[in-house]
């Protein structure tokens, strides 16, 4: 069953926080300290809303990213069409082998853009590239999932909530899987050799490091910045 197209937004809006402030969030600086204002938009990205949590949303808006949030079927061409400077593909419920409509999407969205996926969004990027998904045994549930950064070693512990994996056979040589789950060795990360895209399987903004994952969303504004 196609979950997304329940619980997506059903028209295109901008996320401005600036009537949220009241709201308990924190506002951080790169030094770790508590900013009292936002720091100004240095990039506008569209955010393709597959079920999209607020948390991702308040990250990206930390990191100087001005967000359009669209709804999950919204065409590329129509994306583009908003003229954003990267893609953003977000986490959402269900099977993402039946959401045809946001692979082609994506497909066409590849080359023109830089793109990041979390969760949903990493696994449609999967299908993409070519590739496909399978259904785990036990999925992955919980905040102390270990992931390994497979070019340096890193490891992150990571929040996690997603009963699919990406197929690493399934992927094309010009796809590189970055990052392993250490439990069971299934695909946390992947990104392009040759295109500016990349994604993960987990939850960067749940944070329950707190600030082990918290580089992947500087990682997308350099990626947008090598390509203006």
């Amino acid at each position: 069953m196609d979950y997304v197209r329940e619980v997506s937004a059903r028209e295109i809006y901008q996320w401005d926080p600036e009537d949220k402030l009241s709201e308990p969030w924190s506002i951080r600086s790169n030094n770790g300290g508590i900013n009292p204002t936002l720091p100004p938009i240095r990039f506008r990205i569209v955010a393709y809303d597959y079920g999209i949590k607020e948390n991702i949303l308040r990250l990206l808006r930390q990191k100087g990213f001005g967000v359009t949030v669209v709804p999950a079927n919204t065409t590329a061409e129509e994306a583009l069409a908003l003229n954003p400077d990267g893609i953003f593909l977000s986490n959402g419920p269900g099977d993402p082998a039946v959401l045809e409509y946001t692979h082609e999407a994506t497909r066409n969205l590849m080359g023109k853009k830089p793109i990041f996926g979390i969760c949903l969004g990493h696994q449609i990027l999967g299908f993409a590239f070519g590739g496909s998904t399978y259904k785990l045994k036990f999925g992955h549930h919980g905040a102390n999932q270990p992931v390994k950064d497979l070019r340096n070693g890193k490891v992150a512990i990571t929040s996690q909530n997603h009963g699919f994996a990406v197929d690493p056979k399934s992927l094309p040589s010009n796809v590189e899987v970055t990052h392993i789950n250490l439990n069971d060795g299934t695909v946390e990360g992947m990104r392009h050799k040759e295109l500016p895209i990349f994604s993960v399987q987990y939850h960067p903004e749940a944070a329950p490091g707190p600030h082990d994952a918290s580089y992947l969303f500087d990682q997308f504004a350099d990626l947008i910045e090598k390509r203006k």
